[in-house]
């Protein structure tokens, strides 16, 4: 027999959504079975399996113990570092200003040392998380950005603030701005790239195109110059939509490719001044929530990384040079 106590992370849910992550080790089929036959009963009672659970609820599982066995794995978050740059923290939410060359989550190679992990262990070193004490919730990042790309990533704490973040990045309630080192001068100082965009599953990149082709679907990139030095133009870009490599596909595709970009241009010339991957960072976002929101004291405000790596006096300076 085993008893969870449901806190706060926990409440809301389904009851079957709730066991399918606190009991891991027990198949759907047996879980729905026991639910009918009386074994799995919430403060006592028989519940349906769409019982939404509320904190301090007990679902006792008379079940067998093979079904609660311990992982003896150590958990992987605790072999990597705890070091993140931490941008903005409250008790609901972190933005962390993730580094290029660092992956988000675990990649086809079982990257251990990724963004989530590090940042799991950040909370773990103060005391905010503890896998023994969560029965069915892990914080987690709510939106990803490429490994090479740098920039501000979401993180929830809670379950709340988890669907809050999600519905709020789905909706498309947010402000995303980007800087970027592109080669070349444009024409204009400000305006914005209206193309079409169809990923290309088996190469892994976007194909940009000038009109409307089957499968594809309308991307639009805001941009304004910030300074120009001979050969480069640093730009603020901003995204209306968030199509797969957007910014690097569409300022290639008008003759402007990232400094460093190894995908959608050559960029030989670029390694040799040091540049191995696109100068690209996530660098400001705005969030806009609804009134009755848990998160509604951050709308509107504007969240900034002042020092980017690229971006710096310099090395502008020495691009110029």
């Amino acid at each position: 027999m085993r008893t969870f106590r449901i806190g706060k992370n926990d409440s809301g849910q389904r009851l079957d959504k709730f066991l399918s992550k606190a009991v891991k080790q027990l198949p759907q089929s047996l879980m729905y079975k026991y639910i009918r036959q009386k074994r799995i009963k919430v403060n006592g009672k028989k519940q349906e399996i769409s019982y939404r659970l509320a904190e301090n609820d007990e679902v006792t599982l008379y079940i067998r113990d093979e079904f609660f066995e311990e992982q003896t794995k150590q958990e992987e978050f605790l072999l990597v570092s705890p070091h993140i740059c931490v941008l903005y923290e409250d008790d609901q939410i972190m933005l962390i200003d993730k580094p290029a060359g660092l992956v988000v989550h675990a990649d086809d190679e079982g990257t251990v040392d990724t963004l989530i992990n590090r940042s799991l262990r950040y909370l773990y070193e103060k005391g905010e998380y503890d896998p023994r004490r969560e029965h069915s919730f892990t914080p987690s990042l709510c939106n990803r950005i490429d490994r090479n790309t740098g920039g501000i990533v979401a993180l929830a704490k809670t379950a709340d603030a988890l669907r809050e973040m999600n519905e709020c990045f789905r909706a498309r309630r947010t402000e995303k701005y980007y800087l970027c080192l592109v080669h070349g001068h444009l024409k204009e100082r400000e305006g914005k790239l209206l193309h079409y965009h169809r990923k290309d599953e088996k190469e892994k990149k976007a194909l940009v195109f000038d009109h409307m082709v089957p499968g594809s679907k309308t991307m639009i990139t805001g941009y304004r110059v910030l300074s120009e030095i001979p050969g480069y133009s640093l730009l603020e870009v901003r995204l209306y939509t968030g199509r797969t490599h957007q910014i690097r596909a569409q300022f290639a595709h008008i003759g402007h490719p990232l400094l460093g970009d190894g995908k959608y241009a050559d960029n030989r010339e670029d390694r040799k001044k040091g540049f191995s991957h696109q100068a690209l960072y996530a660098y400001k976002i705005m969030f806009h929530f609804p009134e009755g929101s848990s998160l509604s004291y951050l709308d509107g405000q504007i969240f900034q990384i002042e020092k980017v790596p690229f971006a710096s006096r310099d090395t502008l300076e020495m691009l110029s040079s």
